[in-house]
């Protein structure tokens, strides 16, 4: 069976503007439907899902991106994370309660956070109010704002699946006039502008492409797949309880009996007994040569 989850990259011929299409459903379900949220929450959740997947598909190097925003709203905090190799994850922390399906009462007063975090190398951050009635337009005011450059976002998610769509206009190459350039914009965006959430949801990448552009000069890479995947591990889980100390782990060891760390993403469980916690404070340092 292939793989229902995939994202699609294009570009217009004699222009410079690219674009992402991304579908997903079995990653989509497995980031967020899981976790039964409530139906605003829900949704703005997959909305990020789809976001962040079409922000890694710029990544040139071995890492990550992180979409977060914090606000005063019903939604304390809400991340997605999708590494370059397009495998993605997601989480709404303390939004068990949330009501509210407007953009604006989940994430009220809130910052906008885009994290690029390679595997090698320093982070970097920018950071903007959300101030858009959507994330999509908060990400195309972030993009206006920290890259100065023109970019369309739309995103859509239900019950079954998530979807989003991006252009971006890059810096001048194949064309350099700026009358043209804006002309191009401006016929890409609004033709783009008429998609409805059930075509972004409902349409294969093709079909939607024709829909949109058949008389322009598309060209269309291959599709790559996305899963859903957690960076949690055992090895992790080991290192975060040496973080807090050998005396605080044997004093949740004597109310407790054990020590359980549950993956908020994936919802493992990590166990850890009183002989496990010893080895781990007795574990050697790596030696240095």
């Amino acid at each position: 069976m292939s793989n229902t989850d995939n994202i699609l990259r294009f570009m217009f011929d004699e222009t410079d503007i690219r674009g992402e299409i991304v579908s997903l459903q079995e990653s989509y379900r497995h980031a967020v439907l899981e976790h039964n949220y409530p139906a605003g929450v829900q949704q703005l959740l997959g909305e990020f899902v789809a976001a962040v997947v079409l922000l890694s598909s710029t990544l040139k190097f071995a890492g990550s991106v992180i979409l977060q925003a914090r606000s005063d709203g019903q939604i304390p905090t809400i991340m997605a994370e999708c590494s370059n190799d397009f495998r993605v994850r997601a989480i709404a922390r303390e939004a068990e309660q949330a009501t509210a399906t407007a953009f604006n009462e989940l994430l009220k007063d809130g910052t906008l956070a885009i994290t690029i975090d390679p595997i090698k190398g320093n982070r970097y951050q920018g950071i903007v109010p959300l101030s858009g009635n959507s994330l999509a337009e908060c990400l195309a005011q972030y993009f206006q704002q920290s890259e100065q450059l023109n970019t369309f976002f739309w995103l859509s998610a239900d019950n079954n699946s998530a979807s989003g769509f991006m252009l971006q206009e890059l810096p001048k190459s194949h064309m350099t006039d700026a009358n043209a350039r804006a002309d191009n914009w401006q016929h890409v965006t609004h033709l783009a502008a008429t998609i409805t959430n059930e075509e972004l949801l409902s349409l294969s990448h093709e079909a939607l492409l024709y829909r949109l552009y058949h008389e322009d000069k598309v060209r269309l890479f291959e599709p790559r797949d996305v899963r859903f995947g957690c960076s949690c591990s055992e090895h992790r889980t080991r290192e975060m309880i040496k973080s807090i100390g050998r005396q605080e782990a044997k004093s949740i060891l004597a109310d407790e009996g054990v020590i359980n760390v549950l993956c908020e993403f994936c919802n493992h469980n990590y166990q850890f007994d009183s002989l496990a916690i010893e080895d781990i404070f007795n574990e050697e340092p790596p030696s240095l040569h």
